[in-house]
């Protein structure tokens, strides 16, 4: 066995753990539930941790700040502690029998010390009350004492073991209300409807967290849009100055990727979240009640808008930043153009402006080599002075010879120079 475990995987111990994580202990009716979900900031998850920590320090146990789940138990109800990347839950578990459903001091004052420091802000509080199997549901004008009647969601679960009844709206003391009926359940079953329905809640919350950010800023996005088709125009029809062009598309690109940046993170999540949601919609076994709305229906009417709405704008979001960077090569190719062609008109402009000193050159080779014939023949003729009869002939004779040696010198020094 130590040979074993010496070859076991680093992760081997964590993995495992984790296949145990995010569930709840076993239950049975009748019970109550409390559960808080905490959405946490940036270092929000370290905070939870050291907050789970300080619970455990409380009741007498070592839980560390890396915990992810933990089952605390109150001496009388227990507390469920998990910790997602986004949020946290606290989950307060009473069994035994009642007389009023929702009640949020039934868990005071031992929650209200449990959850003193909680980080993040609560993005979710309900109280869930079940029933045993074989109780009448309450009577109707008890129900419009708990719900709202227009609200008011019912339907079977788990294929008819269970029944439920919620308007998931927020009441005066903060929290929603869960009515659920036993019908068969067994042994880990009601544990797990409850598990089921709240991630439900819970997922859906958080997949809704990017609608308000969607719908803050698609203004912002439908400017930078019919900026974009202006810039394209101006830069197909030639209206102004490129340079001028280019700034303000490198300005445009340059706020896309901030909403970019910005919202990346938060429409992924939705996305990630409401197919939670809908994952957990389909294992509830949901069964319709005539007259009633059913969990689905109430889900599925405004998630999937929402997610819609988040959907849509990313793909506006991407749409536009891939449209600004279309026109951007397209103008800086145009540019492109542009300077390639003044490279050619500036090259043909030095070649004419070489050729003509070329030509200066030469010409000025050739005055240079009748200026040195001229002195040169004019020095012959100082040497040849003293033979008066004789001193024109020499000169005569010596102007072809001066001429073309200066001639042939000054070719050879420039073939050299070419060289």
């Amino acid at each position: 066995m130590d040979r074993l475990s010496l070859r076991s995987h680093p992760l081997r111990a964590s993995l495992s753990e984790e296949m145990h994580v995010r569930r709840l202990p076993r239950f049975a009716a009748p019970c109550r539930l409390m559960q808080i979900v905490t959405v946490l900031g940036e270092e929000g998850a370290a905070s939870a941790g050291v907050h789970f920590d300080a619970i455990g320090a409380r009741v007498g146990i070592g839980l560390t700040p890396s915990a992810k789940y933990a089952v605390v138990d109150l001496h009388g109800m227990k507390l469920v502690l998990e910790r997602h990347t986004e949020f946290a839950s606290y989950t307060f578990i009473r069994e035994g029998a009642f007389d009023q459903p929702f009640s949020p001091d039934v868990f005071d004052p031992v929650a209200a010390e449990m959850l003193e420091g909680m980080p993040g802000d609560v993005i979710r509080a309900t109280q869930i009350a079940v029933y045993p199997p074989g109780t009448d549901p309450p009577a109707d004008d008890t129900l419009d004492t708990l719900f709202v009647p227009e609200a008011l969601i019912l339907c079977d679960v788990s294929d008819g073991k269970a029944r439920v009844m919620s308007d998931f709206r927020l009441n005066g003391d903060g929290f929603g209300r869960l009515l659920l009926f036993d019908q068969g359940l067994l042994r880990d079953e009601p544990a797990q409807l409850v598990l089921r329905l709240q991630e439900l809640g819970n997922y859906r919350n958080m997949a809704l967290l990017g609608l308000p950010l969607a719908q803050r800023l698609t203004p912002d996005v439908s400017r930078l849009e019919a900026r974009l088709a202006t810039l394209t125009a101006a830069v197909s029809e030639r209206v102004s100055q490129d340079d001028s062009l280019l700034d303000e598309l490198t300005y445009l690109s340059a706020e896309l990727a901030r909403l970019l940046a910005e919202t990346r993170y938060r429409m992924s999540a939705t996305r990630a979240y409401a197919q939670l949601s809908l994952d957990r919609l389909e294992t509830l076994g949901i069964g319709r009640i005539p007259g009633y709305q059913t969990l689905a229906d109430f889900t599925e009417r405004r998630l999937t808008p929402a997610v819609r709405t988040c959907d849509s704008f990313s793909a506006r979001l991407a749409d536009l930043s891939q449209r600004a960077a279309w026109t951007s090569e397209l103008l800086r190719t145009r540019i492109d153009i542009a300077l390639a062609k003044q490279n050619r008109d500036l090259l043909a402009s030095m070649d004419t402006r070489t050729h003509l000193q070329l030509r200066l050159q030469q010409t000025v080779e050739g005055l240079s080599v009748v200026a040195i014939s001229y002195y040169a023949v004019a020095l012959i003729g100082y040497l040849a002075a003293p033979a008066h009869a004789w001193k024109e002939w020499v000169m005569v004779a010596a102007v072809p010879l001066v001429f073309g040696g200066a001639w042939l010198f000054a070719r050879r020094l420039r073939r050299g120079l070419e060289e």
